[in-house]
């Protein structure tokens, strides 16, 4: 028995390091820590086939995607990712009573965030005709639309989608121990390095805050789940009259949200679920956005959100079940 014993030690490989891969995807930064034996190049050839998959499927800042060969009725074939990303579009659509909503494209493209350039007067009643999720529909893997005018646009949840797609191709890898981050929406598994659990930071969001990772507000550690962070102090600009024009739109208006609600950092089972959500809260406004976490919570999603106070202060707001992954809730407000 001594013996079998020893042969089995003597045998025991020691566990993999891990490998820090690099590079860019989705017109951003890509981070992927792993604990693997496989070589980085190779996990890094994996992620640029994901981001060439994905875009080939839903950029809209490709002619010829899917996606927009789908909005300019080209074909209304759909392939499983797009199909996927209506479908839980559709279910956090019914969540926010439409405050969140994928086919907004057109007015998304009118005021400038979608690679076109800005209309001087953006027609919002005329545009809102072509607005709704429930006007379109998937049928045998088909897109059937109530107006062949209704365009998507999946710039508010696919960048969460592609971070599951990377996760779920170290998992199938046998990674167990990971961390993806594309340009700061992170999922993550097990531990890091170190052993303990995954800190991820969340920005603080001031105007003219470009630096991404240069001003972190707060730390929060994670395992076995996803975050994504939403905020309008990055992409905004300012019309004629000097009126901010931020890129989150209310479907219900067509127009710019203005609200306190600075930035709100969602985590959730999946980062494509955190990704809509924390667009769909930004869209809400900070007294329904609190109302709807709240609802939320059970589903195992959680929040921290950080909204303008008096002068140059920020109000924090967190739910509960988050209290233990924050790393100071001193003066916060905890959403019970």
């Amino acid at each position: 028995m001594t013996l079998v014993v020893f042969t089995i030690f003597s045998c025991s490989k020691p566990a993999p390091s891990y490998v820090r891969v690099e590079g860019q995807m989705l017109g951003t930064f890509m981070l992927v820590s792993a604990q693997t034996q496989l070589p980085s190049s190779e996990i890094y050839q994996k992620m640029m086939h994901i981001d060439s998959v994905a875009k080939k499927s839903m950029s809209i800042f490709d002619s010829e995607s899917l996606l927009s060969r789908v909005n300019r009725n080209e074909t209304d074939s759909l392939d499983e990712h797009i199909i996927h990303c209506l479908e839980l579009s559709r279910r956090i659509s019914a969540v926010s009573d439409g405050a969140y909503d994928v086919t907004i494209a057109p007015l998304v493209e009118a005021y400038g965030f979608a690679g076109k350039e800005r209309q001087a007067e953006v027609n919002v009643d005329s545009l809102l005709e072509f607005v709704g999720i429930d006007k379109v529909r998937v049928e045998a893997g088909r897109l059937v639309k109530d107006d062949s005018r209704l365009r998507l646009d999946f710039n508010s949840i696919a960048k969460g989608y592609v971070v599951d797609m990377a996760a779920q191709e170290l998992e199938r890898l046998g990674v167990e121990n990971y961390l993806v981050d594309i340009g700061g929406e992170v999922r993550c598994c097990g531990v890091n390095d170190k052993g303990g659990a995954w800190r991820v930071g969340v920005e603080t969001p001031f105007d003219g805050n470009n630096n991404v990772g240069a001003h972190v507000q707060q730390v929060i550690t994670l395992t076995d789940c996803s975050m994504a962070t939403s905020g309008n102090y990055r992409r905004y600009y300012l019309d004629e009259q000097g009126r901010k024009v931020a890129h989150t739109i209310d479907p219900h208006t067509g127009r710019s949200v203005i609200t306190d609600l600075l930035s709100a950092t969602v985590v959730a089972p999946t980062c494509a679920e955190a990704d809509a959500y924390g667009t769909m809260f930004m869209a809400m406004g900070l007294e329904r956005a609190i109302n709807v976490a709240q609802e939320l919570e059970q589903s195992g999603v959680m929040v921290y959100f950080i909204a303008a106070g008096e002068g140059d202060d920020f109000e924090v707001y967190y739910s509960s079940k988050l209290a233990p992954a924050i790393k100071s809730t001193e003066g916060f407000r905890e959403i019970e």
